[in-house]
């Protein structure tokens, strides 16, 4: 009876970890301009990497020239963080930073909302009132 305790005790404290580990907008996401995004979780925060888009299918070693930073311009496209930092529940995630490859400028603040499991509001503002939503479709 004492172990059925302990093991259901242990059970209990795994259960947050799990979540943390996997948050609701994990997985492979499509982005309005051909790109493909895998998004999971950093630590406790959320992070996504640019895994494919039209450009990389034409030319695989790509690299990241249009990046503001002339040290980061010989990195390859293929892997760059283009989300990083979100926080938050389930359903919206705050307080991160948006990468966008084609322009070289990074968003730095952000929000993301679960619209529903394969619907993802992406929002970054580059000033509070100079900001840019898409929708993304997650990839099944």
């Amino acid at each position: 009876m004492r172990r059925a305790l302990i093991l259901a005790g242990l059970a209990m404290l795994a259960a947050p970890a799990a979540a943390i580990a996997d948050p609701a907008p994990a997985g492979i996401w499509l982005t309005p301009a051909g790109g493909v995004v895998e998004v999971s979780a950093c630590g406790e925060a959320l992070c996504g990497s640019l895994i494919d888009a039209e450009a990389l299918r034409d030319a695989p070693d790509l690299r990241d020239e249009n990046n503001r930073d002339p040290a980061l311009r010989s990195r390859p496209l293929r892997g760059v963080g283009v989300l990083t930092g979100f926080t938050g529940g389930r359903e919206v995630w705050t307080g991160g930073a948006l990468y966008d490859p084609e322009s070289g400028r990074e968003a730095g603040r952000g929000r993301i909302t679960l619209v529903d499991d394969d619907t993802l509001e992406v929002r970054g503002c580059l000033a509070p009132l100079l900001c840019r939503t898409q929708t993304w479709t997650r990839q099944r």
